[in-house]
């Protein structure tokens, strides 16, 4: 097919797409979707090998959000039983992180629901990035606290923190539409104080909210352009009790070819799988490890992962080889450009912090796990979360 092979030669030179070429291989059909697959793995391959970045969340203070994205399980409003608790303690958070570390994780995504960080809670993750880090050395750790002022970006890095995340989760066209508490131009300004700070940006999307595929690549063209380390793709998770529960739009093969898209316009970016990728990939996640190069391990913010023994048996199975904390994620010239971890402005990415959904940021930390089975809701795949970080019982790690 003459466009993938357009697109393998663009990706290996970093060169950007047009938009045409991008909406086309959204428009593939699923015959074609294993040629897709094999035409963005090249590009994946080129700038990461073989190597899956495994990332861990933490959520540091649930629910109880005064905003109200669509989207998300914590919203204002909701009314979706998830487990609600104010801040984690440093040694709570930490003792959660170790889980995640212990079952192979490299970087640690602290997150917290809400509009943004008081200056207060600042210093409060401030404590908890100390603790982690002194315990766990040479381990990353990103922030996705939400919308950030004037200096917070600055106090996060001299903390100790190696990113932020904050997705732009649709396109500026539609964003209205999802969210009416905080606006697109909001979130824009948070990636650029992360980027202004030192911080590696990681941002990245939701898609399946029944966006239109103009919609997709409006985002993901924003998201080049704002030149993140790190771009987390959720897939919503239609959670009963917000605005989208009803929004079961997307098939395993949508999945890869959404994938594949962003791999060709972001080619040497971290691209992470972050929430829904059980709930709407299901069996065919191990082909998207063709695609992505990172992944969250365990559990998300609200809803319940994939055991984290099965996602190492699924890596391994897949030929693909788990990244150690003494390799640097980004290619070298993106690395060279901004220090250690992933990237060109400072670190590896974080991505998804899985996509938490609220005014934090979070898409994909959060409960952007949407699902399609053939044709028919997957509603039996959708969990919420009940263990790990803000309950008694062990963590999935």
């Amino acid at each position: 097919m003459d466009l993938l092979n357009t697109l393998v030669d663009k990706g290996l030179r970093r060169e950007l797409p047009t938009r045409e070429e991008a909406l086309a291989v959204l428009a593939t059909s699923d015959d074609d979707v294993l040629d897709v697959v094999a035409a963005a793995g090249k590009v994946r391959r080129q700038w990461f090998g073989r190597r899956v970045k495994l990332n861990y969340l933490v959520n540091l203070k649930s629910g109880l959000c005064p905003e109200d994205c669509s989207y998300c399980s914590q919203r204002l409003g909701s009314s979706t039983g998830i487990l609600k608790y104010s801040w984690l303690k440093p040694d709570e958070a930490s003792k959660a992180a170790a889980a995640g570390l212990a079952g192979g994780a490299k970087r640690v995504c602290l997150v917290a629901s809400g509009r943004g960080p008081t200056d207060r809670d600042v210093d409060r993750v401030a404590g908890t990035i100390k603790a982690i880090k002194e315990q766990n050395e040479g381990v990353e750790v990103c922030a996705c606290l939400g919308l950030l002022s004037d200096g917070q970006a600055e106090r996060l890095r001299e903390a100790g923190a190696d990113a932020y995340n904050h997705n732009l989760n649709t396109s500026e066209g539609t964003y209205g539409d999802i969210t009416t508490t905080h606006t697109y131009a909001d979130r824009v300004d948070t990636v650029n104080k992360a980027h202004a700070a030192g911080l590696s940006a990681c941002s990245g999307l939701i898609a399946g909210m029944g966006e239109s595929d103009e919609d997709l690549v409006d985002v993901v063209f924003s998201l080049r352009e704002l030149d993140p380390d790190s771009v987390p793709v959720n897939f919503l998770i239609p959670v009963e009790g917000t605005p989208l529960a009803k929004e079961w739009n997307l098939t395993p093969q949508r999945c890869l070819r959404i994938l594949a898209m962003v791999r060709f316009v972001c080619p040497d970016v971290e691209v992470r799988i972050a929430g829904g990728r059980e709930v709407h990939l299901r069996t065919m996640q191990p082909l998207a490890l063709h695609l992505a190069n990172s992944i969250f391990l365990g559990d998300y913010l609200t809803t319940e992962g994939q055991a984290g023994q099965a996602d190492l048996e699924m890596i391994a199975d897949a030929g693909f080889v788990v990244e150690g904390s003494d390799e640097v994620t980004l290619p070298e010239h993106r690395a060279a450009a901004g220090g250690a971890g992933c990237g060109s402005h400072a670190d590896a990415g974080c991505g998804s912090h899985a996509d938490a959904g609220c005014g934090s940021g979070c898409g994909s930390h959060e409960d952007v796990r949407g699902t399609a089975a053939v044709n028919e809701p997957r509603t039996d795949l959708v969990a919420v979360r009940r263990r790990g970080a803000g309950t008694d019982l062990a963590p999935n790690a």
